[in-house]
């Protein structure tokens, strides 16, 4: 029977929370809150959307991951890893179509959280992860090429070989004053987030007012600087590079109010697939961001409740003009980093994205498109596993098969195509594994008397073991030693059925040894232990020989 249980995160930590946590959390709370502004929109726009849509997410559905979720100090939001599938609904269904598909996601994720299934997550093969992560980062980096290089595109294609035919094509209206920013932006975030921590370390002296003052500078984020910076520079230089005031007219000082979509039952088939790779990319990103969540101040994540608090929270993001939402690594890490204890940092992130909505929205007129492109460039970069193609020599061909063709399929079809193919190859590659691994090992051999270890599992793939025992029957007895065996499915105890009754017509006795708690109960269930009799059933194959010698 369903048991079920809804205990979020913040229950649990409220209960010896001090004033001291209080003001990490708001400290925590506020730094986050600045970095997600410029990450919010630039995820929004690159997934077709205005910027408003990106940090309405932030505030409506980062709440409520943070209030009703099962980790103490994950941070929810718009993700980079949404951004090639949610253009992709935009661009065939529109608007209201992303809306349905995100509110049936949600749906999908609390019924996967209510029925417990945020374990199995992690059953997800590595190689199948990778390929399409890397593949979403490609495909994000592609996309802002155009604000990059402030090309003139009306619009988009979703598709990989359209982005490249287009971009291609629209290649002579380059923005030289957008390039230059851009190129500009992307190298100072390179440089502060990368070269400048390892220099600090390796060659600046200790205890010098230079490393000193560098060393605080560093905890302001570089996306802030380069947003500050680039927005500051086109307003004071007035730049003829497209802003968000020029492409989208700002955006606007207060929350949209509540909105029903209209549910039509065949637009609901449609967008079924969709939803349900929104869901599993969703509950893939999440709990893997917890699990990282974890390891940074030292907790368990509950992966059901945090399910739950995503199915929630992509539910009703939407009807105030939200996108999907799930865990977002970048801004968990910060998160922690800065010192945050309880779900409390996350609700003072929202609250300050609400703040700045309120307060300073006119300023974000001069953000820079450009900018935001370069911003997103480097997130898609730190986002994606590299190294993995570099190493795929060193792993085996159908690991190396799989991961390519996640990538390929992700980039040229789409990523429910890819994670299916992905799954179903590592089905196919498990069984071969576990098929080989079953084996059967010659123990004693006469012509009256047959003795055979069976080590592994004897499953549907590796009833072949059997019949080829069936195929060489000796003229009496049959020993076969199951100590070493440790499954055995339907298929294994249908063919270990049809052996007995082949033993019968021959007049040979089938004895079994050393059978385990798991393939016991299902012979049990089969009926099989009552049809061969107990008085063919010992302990241990040296037992059962001996016996079965002396007999002969």
């Amino acid at each position: 029977m369903l048991s079920f249980s809804f205990h979020p995160k913040l229950l649990e930590v409220l209960g010896n929370y001090s004033s001291k946590d209080l003001w990490s959390d708001i400290g925590a709370g506020l730094t986050v809150g600045v970095v997600a502004l410029p990450l919010a929109m630039a995820f929004a726009i690159a997934s077709g959307l205005p910027p408003q849509v990106g940090i309405f997410t932030s505030i409506i559905a980062g709440l409520l991951i943070s209030v009703l979720g099962g980790s103490k100090v994950q941070i929810g939001g718009p993700a980079g890893a949404f951004i090639v599938i949610v253009y992709g609904i935009v661009q065939q269904s529109g608007v209201q179509g992303l809306i349905i598909a995100s509110i049936m996601s949600g749906v999908l994720l609390f019924v996967m959280g209510l029925l417990k299934l945020g374990t199995l997550i992690r059953f997800i093969p590595v190689a199948v992860v990778i390929g399409f992560t890397n593949a979403i980062a490609a495909l994000i980096m592609l996309s802002q090429i155009k604000d990059f290089l402030g090309l003139s595109i009306a619009k988009m294609p979703a598709d990989f070989i359209g982005m490249i035919q287009t971009l291609g094509a629209a290649l002579d209206t380059l923005n030289t004053c957008a390039f230059a920013l851009a190129m500009c932006s992307l190298i100072f975030l390179f440089i502060w987030q990368w070269w400048l921590p390892r220099w600090l370390l390796q060659t600046a002296p200790n205890q010098t007012p230079l490393r000193q003052a560098l060393t605080q500078l560093q905890k302001v984020p570089g996306s802030i600087i380069v947003l500050v910076g680039a927005t500051t520079l086109v307003f004071l230089a007035d730049l003829p590079v497209q802003t968000i005031g020029t492409r989208f007219g700002g955006i606007p000082h207060a929350l949209p109010s509540l909105s029903w979509p209209t549910l039509g039952l065949d637009q609901c088939q449609q967008l079924l697939r969709p939803a349900i790779t929104l869901a599993l990319l969703g509950a893939i990103e999440s709990l893997l961001c917890a699990r990282i969540a974890d390891n940074l101040v030292d907790d368990h994540h509950n992966p059901n409740q945090e399910l739950m608090a995503q199915g929630i929270a992509n539910f009703v993001a939407p009807l105030f003009g939200g996108m999907p939402a799930t865990g977002t690594i970048a801004r968990t890490v910060t998160n922690a980093k800065n010192g945050a204890v309880s779900p409390v940092a996350g609700i003072v992130h929202c609250l300050t994205l609400l703040a700045i909505v309120l307060i300073a929205a006119p300023l974000a007129f001069h953000i820079p498109l450009c900018a935001l492109s370069a911003i997103l460039m480097f997130v898609a970069w730190n986002m994606g596993e590299w190294r993995e193609f570099v190493y795929l020599r060193e792993f085996r061909l159908p690991y190396r098969i799989i991961l390519l063709t996640v990538f390929l399929l992700t980039i040229l079809i789409d990523l429910a195509s890819a994670v299916e193919f992905g799954l179903i190859g590592a089905c196919i590659t498990f069984i071969y594994r576990i098929s080989s691994l079953t084996r059967s090992e010659l123990f004693h051999n006469s012509a009256q008397l047959q003795a055979h270890r069976l080590y592994g599992a004897l499953f549907f793939g590796a009833v072949q073991l059997i019949e080829n025992l069936e195929a060489h029957l000796p003229e009496k007895t049959l020993i076969l030693d199951f100590k070493n065996l440790i499954y055995l499915d339907t298929s294994g105890t249908d063919v270990l059925l049809s052996l007995m009754r082949a033993c019968e017509k021959k007049g040979i006795r089938l004895v079994f040894c050393g059978v385990m708690h798991q393939p016991l109960g299902m012979m049990q269930r089969a009926s099989l232990l009552s049809k061969l009799g107990s008085h063919n059933f010992y302990a241990d194959i040296a037992t059962a020989l001996s016996e079965e010698l002396n007999e002969n």
